[in-house]
Parts: structure tokens; sequence; C-alpha cells
């Protein structure tokens, strides 16, 4: 079957979550910068999932760009990934409302680790689907910077018990090095 569905339905399921992010930020009770003050981790927390919503969304983008066909294996590891993808508005929140505190900054770093394994499976299904001859597998190699995410999100879970901004600089860097899109599937197609 084609992609396109898929496509369509993943976009608007992205766009669905950074919309209810920016919509759980509330309106501050004052007409001056003081009146931000309280609301500063809240749009920090948002701006970072936001940058993480926004990687998801573009490596997907190129992901797709990769292969010409879906499966039903295909449709329900999406599912699987959009699925944890829905939760990063409920651990933004929740995060930013309590100022970083340990617990949520531990379950923010759940979400972000279930959909990067979510995002691994969909990769090796389409792998799978595609063979190992494909694009798209001689693009992800041995996926060095997926293993490397996976494990930094597993180290800020358990820091998050110890030092939650330790975490939160894990989590930092995950970002700062998927920022760029992966050039890996780019380069694969021009090649």
């Amino acid at each position: 079957m084609g992609k396109t569905r898929l496509e369509a339905f993943s976009d608007g399921v992205i766009a669905i979550i950074i919309t209810i992010m920016v919509l759980e930020m509330k309106i501050p009770h004052g007409d001056d910068t003081a009146a931000l003050a309280p609301l500063l981790p809240v749009l920090g927390s948002y701006v970072l999932s936001f940058v993480f919503v926004g990687i998801y969304w573009n490596n997907h983008h190129h992901l797709l760009h990769a292969v010409h066909k879906v499966n039903g294996r295909t449709l329900w590891a999406n599912l699987h990934l959009l699925f944890w993808l829905s939760l990063v508005p409920f651990v933004t929140g929740w995060m930013g409302e309590n100022h970083f505190h340990r617990l949520p900054v531990a379950l923010y770093g759940i979400v972000l680790f279930m959909a990067g394994i979510a995002y691994a499976i969909l990769v090796r299904v389409l792998m799978h689907h595609h063979g190992e001859d494909s694009v798209l597998a001689k693009a992800i190699g041995s996926d060095f910077k997926g293993k490397i995410s996976l494990a930094a999100y597993a180290a800020a879970i358990g820091l998050a018990f110890v030092n939650e901004w330790l975490s939160m600089a894990l989590y930092l860097s995950v970002a700062v090095m998927w920022f760029i899109p992966d050039r890996r599937i780019e380069a694969a197609l021009g090649a």
C-alpha cells in the first residue's frame, strides 16, 4: 500500500501535539515582566518539547521519503510512535508546572525513551519491509546516533533522582545532537 495516508495522518497528529502543548500554557495575570517570571519553567519545558517533537517530525519525514510502500506492521509501528509522542504534552506540562522536580523529569525521560524505542521499531519494520539492500537500510546503517540517544535517555531517567538538572542536560544534549536533520537518508537518496 502507498505511504501517503500514513504521512498525512502522522503530520496531523504531530501538529495537534504541538498545538496542545502551546494551549496548555497559561496566560500570565499581569502586564509587566514580573508576571512572566513564574512561567519560565513552563516556557522552558515547552521549548524543549517543541524541539523534540519537531525533530521527530523532521526525521519521520526523511524516513518516509526513503521508502516506497508501507504495510500493516508499519501502520502499527507508526501508531506506537504517535502514542508516545502524544504523551509529550502531558509530561511537558507536569514537568514545567512542578519546576523540573525529580519525578516529572524522570517521567519526561521515560516518554522520550519510549518514543525513541518506538521510532527505532518503526525504522526496523520499514527496513525489513524494503530489504537489506534498500536505500533506507544503507542510510541507517548501525544507527549509532539512535543508540546513543536511547542510552542518554536511560541515564537521564536514573539521574533525575540524583540531580534533575543533569537529566535536563542529557535531554538537551540529545536534542542538540538531533537538531540538525539526519543527513544519512538525504545522502543515500542523492547517491
